[in-house]
């Protein structure tokens, strides 16, 4: 890692075998793993905690103080995991003091111009595509693809295997395993080709096909449509996570099916 053409700051804690481009930044408080690779003209800013085996592209711009007015020089971080690709220009802030970080899961890909701000919460294999926008505190689960331009309000939920087609406004929760899409965002499916992609099995695939049928489609509140799933279809991990990510929703679900126009 010796590059001349670098800033580290000696207070780094930087792997061995970590590769430095010409003209990037590093500040103190940091830490990155073995095997990762920063281009140049990166800004990695106190409180980075950078995994294993990552890839940092030129511009790129990590734990910047949050663009919050609230915030007050906290000590606070960005920790991100292994095996993640961060593409050109790729801003991403540390926390406040509401989570005190912020965080990408293992196995991400972040593409070019996409911002997560502060407090955010993103799970494992997470892939989001150019310029999508994450403002404050939003919470994403595992295996969840942002196509390009998607805006997710601050506070808000995407829960796991769920896909959100390019230019979309997430105002409201997105419940796990489904495809959104149109304005307002509204449910149009499941994620089956995601789902098949990670090894769903048909009948498993048709099992949360048909919970949705009774949430979005059979024209129930989702109370109603809760005690039904509950009293008539079997336990099991994908009905219950689909439950309790609907209960305890705080910005309310995104619209059900309807048909355009």
């Amino acid at each position: 890692m010796n590059q001349p053409l670098a800033y580290v700051h000696p207070q780094a804690k930087i792997a061995r075998n970590v590769v430095i481009e010409p003209f990037t930044t590093i500040h103190a408080n940091v830490t990155i793993g073995s095997g990762t690779w920063i281009g140049s003209n990166v800004t990695i800013m106190e409180g980075a905690r950078i995994g294993k085996n990552c890839r940092i592209f030129p511009g790129a711009v990590i734990s910047a103080i949050p663009q919050d007015l609230k915030f007050d020089d906290e000590d606070t971080t960005v920790q991100i995991g292994d095996n993640v690709t961060i593409r050109e220009c790729v801003t991403i802030n540390r926390g406040t003091s509401d989570r005190m970080k912020t965080v990408i899961g293992d196995n991400c890909l972040i593409m070019a111009y996409c911002h997560i701000a502060h407090d955010c919460i993103v799970g494992n294999n997470c892939i989001f595509s150019n310029n999508s926008t994450l403002a404050g505190h939003v919470t994403i689960g595992d295996n969840v693809v942002l196509a390009g331009m998607v805006a997710v309000h601050q506070f808000a939920s995407i829960g796991q295997h769920a896909f959100v087609t390019g230019g979309s406004l997430v105002r409201k929760d997105v419940p796990p395993f489904v495809k959104s899409a149109r304005e307002p965002l509204s449910y149009v499916g499941i994620n089956s080709v995601g789902l098949r992609r990670r090894g769903f099995s048909t009948e498993k695939i048709r099992e949360i096909q048909n919970i949705y049928r009774i949430l979005f489609q059979q024209n129930y509140n989702y109370t109603q449509a809760i005690d039904i799933i509950e009293a008539e279809m079997e336990a099991t991990p994908e009905r219950d996570e689909i439950i309790h990510f609907i209960k305890n929703s705080h910005r309310g679900i995104m619209k059900g099916y309807f048909k355009a126009n």
